[in-house]
């Protein structure tokens, strides 16, 4: 046990308590070697960088969208959304501004994730949740899905795809409020989105454009109780992802399992009304009484005993 002064009195410290002011996390060298390596494009280290940091979220969303007066009021990292009858979802970074305008910044480093209709849908869940019982739909502030992707998925070179939608004929533009983005997140261009690219790929603090940015990565990557809080992070993240493939791969263990038993349940039902079909002609062919009962056990399929116990109870 450790010991402590307080008021000029000893005082011992509680089994397992550190001195106040210390993480009692302790860092692994792999840990460390990630750290290194990890980008602002990397979810896990996005996730904890802009956690509680309503001025990098700001930034970012004044660049992609060109509104130097944008302010944000309110933002979570990891923010889970559910539904009330289908599939929930978890914002890599939900954000409101003060006009009360909604935004879903995904990071996403696979093509795979980055699918149109994904978009879709977390746009429908921003919605879902953004009217309160009996309100107008008037009060429905417009909403952002924002795919900040490792590649340029869209492939056609721009730093950024802006989708509303529009009337297909003349062009005309719904104005229902709903965007869609996707940034080039290999964009290199010497524009503000070029430069806010090359910081999110950025391993080095020192060479990103951003200051509020750079100071903030520098925090998790260069102060040892940043890193302390990274390696936390990191293996939390860990045991949370082990723990939802268990999960899923439980769920999927029930399902299969619900169809091998439903297969199983088709097959034994076939023999049963092959069975039905074998005893209710055995039954004819008793009551008609023409056939020895071996014939009757040789035509029907049933053994000899089989017979002889249906006679028996007719």
């Amino acid at each position: 046990m450790t010991k402590a002064k307080h008021n000029g009195r000893r005082k011992v410290s509680a089994p397992g308590k550190t001195r106040a002011g210390r993480s009692a996390h302790v860092m692994n060298p792999e840990c460390l070697a990630l750290i290194e390596n990890f980008r602002l494009m990397d979810d896990t280290f996005m996730s904890k960088c802009l956690e509680n940091a309503p001025e990098c979220i700001e930034l970012i969303l004044q660049i992609i969208l060109g509104k130097k007066d944008l302010k944000v009021v309110k933002s979570q990292t990891e923010y889970p959304i559910k539904s009330l009858q289908g599939r929930g979802v978890r914002f890599d970074v939900f954000a409101r501004d003060s006009e009360g305008k909604e935004y879903d910044i995904e990071i996403q480093r696979a093509d795979k994730g980055a699918e149109p209709k994904r978009a879709r849908y977390n746009s429908a869940l921003l919605d879902a949740n953004a009217l309160k019982s009996g309100e107008d739909f008037d009060k429905l502030r417009d909403a952002y899905v924002i795919f900040i992707t490792e590649n340029d998925v869209m492939g056609r070179g721009q730093d950024v795809y802006s989708y509303l939608r529009i009337e297909e004929t003349n062009g005309d533009r719904l104005r229902d409020g709903t965007h869609i983005i996707y940034v080039n997140g290999a964009a290199q261009s010497t524009t503000d989105i070029g430069k806010l690219m090359h910081d999110m790929r950025c391993r080095d603090a020192a060479e990103m454009y951003f200051e509020i940015l750079k100071k903030r990565v520098s925090q998790f990557k260069n102060s040892e109780e940043g890193r302390r809080i990274m390696c936390k992070a990191v293996e939390e993240f860990a045991e949370r992802r082990a723990a939802e493939s268990k999960a899923e791969g439980i769920a999927e263990g029930k399902r299969e399992g619900i169809a091998e038993g439903k297969r199983e349940g088709i097959a034994e039902g076939k023999r049963e009304g092959k069975r039905e079909n074998m005893l209710a002609t055995a039954k004819r062919m008793l009551k008609d009484g023409i056939l020895a009962l071996k014939d009757v056990a040789r035509y029907t399929g049933l053994s000899l005993a089989q017979v002889t116990q249906l006679k028996a109870s007719m």
